[in-house]
């Protein structure tokens, strides 16, 4: 490691160090509040704690950064990582293993800190007992393992596909320690996570990405413009999303515009979305001038602006920290146990003006349908500006199938949904049924594969390539097989309505997120096989499809029919815990749900065999037509043919 590269880690570390030091004293948690008869963990515990935490998130921003070096932004080689990205695999390796102890190291603190104990006096038992029993324990260990499973795979690491696997198990670590936060604590818990986990995640991305940028022009590494401009289009999107996020975050935690002022975490909040506009001017910048310095081999002024970006950065990781151990303002809401289960407050009894008038905001879905409605317009846009068509009707599908996704997540359907098992049952029914017919109609691989232009350099993988590798892996040739798509998608009901599975998401904001995506998922998984026009490992042929349509949606009648009947209610301690005093009992309103179930079920099943049929005639029919065209490349050979063998007899009978 050359001195310049060193001084310049060492500066990043400083920043943020820096950074918490005064976050912690602005935010009031650098000193502690002797009160008698309560006890201390000590100094140790109190600025150990954040600092080792502070060294995690480092060690976590580092490692994903290294990783998207070595899978996305440095060229690959066939599917195998270059000479040039294998030193960024091996140096994630080290920079999780960094990971791995400085979270240990904050799972001690935090035990200290929850005991009020000093860490000295902690026993053996007491932190295996805080692991198994405690959720902050449990998320910390989950984060402990992934960065442990992280720094030994990467070590040997040689394929793209790998890399990029252990890309998302790095930033699949950042979001356990999210759900014991202060977004679980949050009167809107189910946005304040979401919001949060897409700005960890996106973060990590932006700075780990800018971090290995300059590294590798320190290094003078290859390809350094080629790395700078994939960085710089990613980066666009991280920015985005990290604003967005943050909104979202700070929308969730304080109940009034005044507590960014008045209370020290609303400060935090503010110095964070200063930089994040200093930032923006960067990237600004970047784009208007130092990239094309860079391209013209002049990388001085791409360094300096992007030295300067990324100390801001460390100090905002600072700032982070030291607000999760800022206490957000009191709410001063009355006591109610049903807004801490739902979020919000029992809404009142259901009724047709109400099921169509109120709407609360799901951000994962909210976003998603954003993301995917936009990204669908921006491919077929591009399309046309190329002069290439793309057929209206897949476009009007794919829209009216994210359409569906929002009413069904963020209508009165979904207030009601975790209220009554009805309105629940209607949303599952939404999400895996009705939307994903229509979203496999509008043939978003297909697409993609025609907006994304291919890699310019020859074995290299980008979008394109990437989409062409997924779509030839093993493992969806395995898990598009229709005997495997239909399992899940017959499964998933059974296994979660039929054991404490439901109840347990039902309790927990990310397993409803979860739950509705999986929902969603299964029925993309499934109608993608039987009607679906984007290319994948296997068809059937369209009497195949007929028969695994007409196999698989009894199975939802029979379900329809056990709900119907049964004797006692499906989380019955969840809904009785609401305390809901309109509307008929939790058994009635079961057996209504499963006549939803049972009648349901026709609609998309009418649907789907319209869609084979036409399906069916056009393949037929196009068919048609090729043997038509055939024939006459035939036809027409046949006759030049035999108008030659004329003419040879008649040249034949003149020379006699």
């Amino acid at each position: 490691m050359s001195l310049r590269l060193a001084c310049y880690l060492l500066g990043v570390v400083i920043a943020a160090i820096t950074a918490l030091a005064i976050g912690m004293i602005a935010g009031g948690s650098a000193f502690s509040n002797v009160i008698a008869g309560i006890p201390d963990a000590g100094a140790i515990t109190r600025w150990g704690l954040p600092t080792a935490k502070l060294i995690a998130d480092l060690a976590a921003v580092a490692t994903a950064g290294a990783l998207l070096a070595a899978t996305a932004l440095l060229p690959s080689d066939k599917g195998m990582l270059s000479r040039d990205a294998l030193p960024y695999a091996r140096a994630a390796s080290w920079t999780a293993a960094i990971w791995a102890i400085a979270t240990a190291l904050t799972l001690l603190l935090t035990l200290s800190d929850v005991l009020a104990v000093p860490p000295g006096q902690l026993l053996g038992d007491g932190v295996l007992s805080f692991i198994a029993s405690i959720p902050q324990g449990n998320a910390l260990f989950i984060v402990l393992l992934l960065a442990t499973s992280v720094a030994l795979f990467a070590r040997d690491v040689i394929t793209v596909g790998t890399a990029a696997g252990l890309l998302i198990g790095s930033l699949v670590a950042l979001l356990p320690p999210i759900l014991t936060g202060h977004s679980a604590s949050s009167p809107n818990h189910s946005m304040a996570i979401t919001g949060l986990g897409l700005h960890v995640v996106t973060l990590a991305l932006w700075v780990g990405g800018l971090v290995v940028v300059i590294v590798h022009a320190l290094r003078r590494g290859p390809h350094l413009a080629v790395v700078a401009q994939r960085f710089s289009a990613m980066a666009l999107w991280c920015y985005a999303a990290v604003a967005v996020s943050g909104v979202a975050s700070t929308a969730a935690r304080l109940t009034e515009p005044v507590q960014l002022v008045s209370s020290a975490y609303g400060q935090l909040i503010l110095a964070k979305t200063a930089a994040l506009i200093v930032l923006g001017l960067f990237g600004w910048l970047h784009r208007r001038r130092t990239l094309t310095d860079l391209s013209q081999g002049k990388p001085r002024s791409f360094l300096r602006l992007a030295l300067a970006e990324v100390l801001i950065m460390a100090a905002v990781i600072g700032l982070a920290v030291a607000l999760s151990r800022t206490s957000p303002p009191l709410i001063a809401l009355i006591a109610d146990p049903v807004r801490d289960l739902l979020g919000y407050a029992l809404p009142p009894e259901l009724t047709v003006t109400r099921l169509v008038s109120m709407w609360r905001l799901d951000l994962f879905f909210a976003l998603l349908s954003a993301v995917a409605a936009g990204l669908y317009l921006t491919g077929v846009v591009r399309l046309r500006r190329r002069g290439d068509s793309w057929p209206t009707r897949r476009l009007v599908a794919w829209l009216l199938g994210v359409l569906i996704i929002v009413v069904f997540t963020q209508s009165g359907i979904a207030v009601y949904a975790p209220v009554l098992f009805s309105m629940h049952m209607m949303q599952h029914m939404g999400l895996a049924m009705l939307a994903p017919i229509f979203l496999v109609l509008g043939a978003p691989v297909t697409l993609a594969l025609r907006a994304f232009r291919p890699a310019t350099r020859r074995g290299d993988r980008g979008p394109r390539e990437w989409i062409v590798a997924v779509l030839h892996s093993r493992a969806a040739a395995v898990i598009s097989h229709p005997v495997v798509a239909m399992v899940i998608f017959i499964s998933s009901s059974y296994a979660l309505y039929f054991t404490s599975l439901f109840e347990s998401a039902m309790r927990q904001p990310v397993g409803h997120i979860l739950m509705n995506a999986h929902f969603l998922l299964s029925g993309v998984l499934f109608f993608w096989v039987i009607i679906g026009v984007d290319p994948g490992p296997r068809r059937l042929p369209y009497i195949g499809k007929l028969m695994a349509l007409m196999m698989t949606m009894p199975f939802h009648a029979f379900f329809g029919i056990a709900m119907m009947s049964m004797g006692t209610a499906i989380a019955s301690s969840w809904y009785d815990g609401l305390g809901r005093t309109w509307g008929v009992s939790t058994l009635a309103d079961q057996r209504t749900a499963g006549g939803m179930a049972w009648a349901f079920g026709e609609i998309p099943t009418m649907i789907v065999v319209i869609t084979i049929a036409v399906q069916w005639g056009l393949s037929d029919h196009r068919k048609a037509r090729r043997e038509d065209r055939r024939a006459n490349r035939r036809g027409e050979a046949e006759l030049s043919s035999y108008n030659d063998y004329l003419a040879q007899l008649d040249k034949r009978s003149r020379e006699q």
